[in-house]
């Protein structure tokens, strides 16, 4: 028994090494079988990989079928601060993640979209799953940014495409320039699409798709790095010993060490070698090594795209060259490049195989598969992380502001903006948006000629304005261009400057009842017009606004009568004022024929009030009627009983009328203060009209300081009610602090459209800080002739303020000028105002006062006294 176990022992131990021979025999023939069929094996994987792709990108789709778009439009004080960018940025990062757990990591991602396409400057958009839209709809930008629900853009094919995407290069742990927030990170963006023309078909639009770091990802990449630190310092370290020992073993054996090993030791104790001591490795500090990479928080991997588009070739490639520049604003030692290799001219990336499939199927699904080295901190995206801010400068794209068209009745003219691009083009606002513009500079700066070539562009359009110019220098300037057989029909001239031997002068008669005016309306316009000249009111003047009311109802109701008698011509005028107020006989005869017409209170205030008052009482109503009958001109175009003038008439026929009031003293500024007055109270009875119906008419004042300075509460009332009637009002002046009060706050408060020109930085100021002094009055102040910074609406929304090169007639208009053609547009808007020699209207006037009290004698009840005029009262009252 005991001589066996040895043998035993033997046995097993073979039997172990045989099994172990045997199974290092299966592993080399498998091994070789393997070799012989590696085919078969690289299938297999493929086959599983395959699978697992396949798998893996039918749930993307799936869950990418649910993600969904907001848009962020800021405003033009969106200035926000870093902690509210960062803020963002986290709320971005948290809400990729907010997909079903099946969902594969691809589309797990919040994507952002800088898109121009000639629909806005630049459209910020965020995509992201549609569980995170609650978090990404709460902002922390406050009310500045208005978010919307957006829709899916469908894009209409174009002729040309390029396709690219960016990918960091540089030192992986190095984070990209920190780029200040003022100016806009975003401008060398918005500067590459800037000269964008939607009309080729140009498009360029940016994705950047952002996605939580995964953890294994991140330790992966530390691991490495850390390695790859550690091998760099053993090799230093290395490499710094065998310099060390070249160094040592070259100064023993020279003769300059071998002469101090001799003179130094004697004995030969240091006659071996020196020891050299090689370099400890220096210890790898993480943050050093691992750079942005070292902390977890706010890490996170992107996915850079971008493509361009356009109809015309040439033009999608030099887009997409001027985004590249535009990037390059984000580098350091870290920068975006284009993914890809070049060869000589041919550059092969997203655009050519095999990349491009991969690139349109994550560009259409919005997968995020990121290249390796796109880690990121979310304060390097701070520039991305929000859309355009105050400090960003927006082009102004075909889009936001129309371009005029000649002849256009919808477009309103208002200059020649110059693109960055430098193409100047016309540019117009809409219409029926234009409400109300005021237009301010220096006198010559060019603020007429803008108004002029405005004034005619609509004209030509089949528009109605008139012209209300008290130098009467636009007329002039403007006939070149009107002159057209189209337009003479529809134009007049009222011209009160009295020019030439025996000038032709038009008539007015503001007590004239025969163009269906309302009685009451008629009083109260011509009062408040005296009220508003002379500073009258009801405290400083009640006695004179008593008398001169009750005076113009009388005579209002003596034009009444004369009217539906059918004897207009026999109607008195506003100098009748002074025969009713001190003749007696006339005043009892007038008073008489109509005092069924007359109000119980009017009645009664003639029969007990006026016989009360004193003689001295009247001077100050009769006074400025005295002044403007020693006018020549103002009596002739004052002094006729059915005046051809009638502004309400011109609104609804689109007439084109000229009024030139001939000077800015105290008669002329009575005189325009009738007309403003008669102006509002035409548009206000507009009101009999349906809405629809209401004809849009424009009156353009020059020199509102003139015009103002005659009727202040006149102007300001047009200014914040005719709109209403679809009468739009068009202001000029050179000072805006030259105006009445009531004036300036409320036109500059419903200014559609707010220009100045170069002045004095007082004068501008005013304006410049309705636009929050951007541009500043020292920038304003030094801009050349006709140059104008004007501040426009369109579709509702404030575009500028831009500038604006003011348009010049004989630019503009030069295949529009008929100068051989004046003369007969003279003749014409003469005629159509049926102004008629000087003295003939004087003679007409002056026998006026016998006419009516001809007519009060005929309709004067039975038992009333007839009224007699001397020959020497026809002359005092006439």
């Amino acid at each position: 028994m005991g001589s066996t176990a040895p043998y035993v022992t033997v046995r097993a131990n073979d039997t172990a090494s045989g099994e172990v021979f045997s199974l290092f025999t299966g592993l080399v023939d498998a091994a070789d079988w393997l070799y012989g069929h590696w085919y078969l094996l690289a299938l297999a994987i493929a086959i599983c990989w395959g699978a697992g792709e396949l798998v893996v990108r039918r749930l993307a789709g799936k869950a990418s079928a649910e993600r969904m778009a907001l848009e962020l439009v800021s405003n033009r004080h969106f200035d926000p601060g870093i902690e509210e960018i960062f803020r963002r940025g986290v709320q971005l990062a948290r809400a990729s993640t907010a997909m079903p757990w099946w969902a594969p990591r691809r589309a797990k991602a919040v994507q952002i979209r800088l898109r121009a396409d000639g629909s806005a400057p630049l459209r910020y958009r965020i995509e992201g799953p549609a569980g995170g839209e609650r978090l990404l709809s709460i902002t922390p930008f406050g009310p500045d940014v208005t978010v919307n629900r957006a829709r899916p853009i469908a894009d209409m094919p174009r002729t040309h495409t390029v396709r690219a995407e960016f990918l960091l290069r540089g030192k992986l742990t190095s984070p990209l320039r920190e780029v200040p927030l003022s100016p806009d990170p975003l401008q060398p963006l918005v500067d590459a699409v800037t000269d964008l023309r939607s009309e080729l078909g140009d498009l360029a639009e940016i994705r950047l798709d952002i996605q939580r770091a995964p953890k294994w990802a991140l330790r992966a990449r530390r691991l490495q790095l850390t390695s790859a630190a550690r091998r760099r310092e053993r090799r230093e370290a290395q490499r710094s010993a065998r310099w060390l020992r070249q160094d040592a073993g070259g100064f023993e054996d020279s003769w300059s060490g071998q002469l101090q090993q001799l003179l130094g030791d004697k004995t030969g104790a240091g006659s071996g070698r020196r020891l050299v001591m090689p370099p400890v490795p220096r210890r790898v500090e993480p943050a050093e090594a691992l750079g942005k990479l070292a902390e977890d928080d706010h890490l996170v991997r992107v996915q850079l795209l971008v493509m361009c588009a356009s109809n015309t070739e040439g033009r999608a490639q030099a887009r997409l060259a001027q985004l590249q520049a535009a990037f390059d604003v984000f580098g350091g030692r870290s920068r975006w490049a284009m993914r890809g290799w070049r060869l000589g001219p041919w550059r092969f990336g997203a655009d050519h195989w095999p990349t491009r499939r991969g690139f349109e199927r994550r560009w259409s699904l919005g997968h995020c598969q990121p290249p390796r080295a796109n880690w990121v901190r979310l304060d390097e995206l701070t520039g991305l992380l929000k859309p355009p801010t105050a400090h960003c400068r927006l082009p102004v794209l075909r889009g936001d502001l129309p371009t005029f068209e000649f002849g256009d009745a919808e477009l309103l003219l208002q200059g020649i903006y110059r693109g960055p691009d430098g193409r100047a083009r016309m540019v117009a606002t809409y219409a029926e948006e234009t409400l109300f513009e005021v237009g301010v500079g220096k006198a010559g700066g060019g603020k007429t000629e803008r108004a002029l070539a405005q004034a005619i562009g609509w004209a030509h359009a089949g528009g109605g304005l008139v012209f209300v110019d008290p130098h009467r220098d636009s007329w002039p300037r403007a006939t070149t261009f009107l002159a057209h057989d189209t337009l003479m029909p529809r134009i007049a001239l009222v011209d009160l400057n009295g020019l030439g031997p025996n000038p032709r002068v038009s008539s007015w008669n503001p007590l004239g009842m025969h163009q269906g005016q309302t009685a009451h309306e008629v009083v109260e316009a011509i009062a408040d017009a005296y009220a508003s000249a002379l500073a009258w009111d009801d405290a400083t003047a009640p006695r004179a606004l008593t008398i001169l009311t009750n005076a113009l109802a009388v005579l209002v109701a003596v034009n009444a009568a004369a009217c539906q008698a059918g004897r207009p011509e026999d109607q008195a005028t506003i100098f009748h004022t002074r025969a009713l107020i001190t003749d007696a006989s006339f005043r009892k005869a007038a008073l008489a024929a109509v005092a069924d017409r007359l109000g119980e209170e009017t009645r009664s205030w003639w029969q007990t009030v006026f016989p009360t008052l004193p003689p001295d009482a009247f001077a100050v109503v009769l006074n400025p009627i005295a002044r403007l009958a020693a006018n020549p001109v103002t009596r002739a175009f004052l002094g006729q009983p059915a005046g051809v003038y009638n502004i309400r008439a011109a609104m609804d026929s689109r007439m084109i009328v000229w009024v030139c009031p001939g000077g800015s003293g105290p008669t002329d500024r009575l005189l325009t203060a009738l007309l403003a007055r008669d102006l509002l109270r035409a548009a206000r009875s507009r009101r009999d009209m349906p809405e629809e119906r209401r004809v849009p008419f424009r009156p353009y004042f020059d020199e509102l300081i003139t015009l103002t300075g005659a009727a202040p509460e006149t102007i300001a009332a047009m200014f914040e009610d005719l709109r209403k009637y679809r009468c739009h009002v068009h202001g000029m002046t050179q000072l805006l602090a030259r105006l009445p009060a009531a004036v300036r706050l409320s036109l500059v408060q419903n200014a559609s459209t707010l220009a100045t020109t170069a002045g004095s930085k007082a004068a501008i100021a005013p304006i410049t800080a309705e636009w929050g002094d951007n541009p500043s009055p020292d920038r304003v102040a030094t801009m050349e002739r006709f140059e104008h910074f004007v501040s426009l609406n369109v579709h509702g929304r404030r575009i500028g303020p831009i500038q604006l090169r003011g348009p010049h007639l004989n630019d503009l208009f030069a295949a529009h000028a008929r100068p051989k053609d004046v003369p007969a547009l003279e003749r014409a808007a003469q005629a159509n105002a049926q102004a008629l020699p000087l003295d003939q209207l004087t003679d007409r006037a002056a026998a006026q006062l016998g006419r009516t009290a001809a007519f009060l004698a005929d309709h004067a009840p039975a038992g009333t006294a007839a009224v007699h005029l001397s020959n020497e009262k026809e002359k005092e009252f006439g």
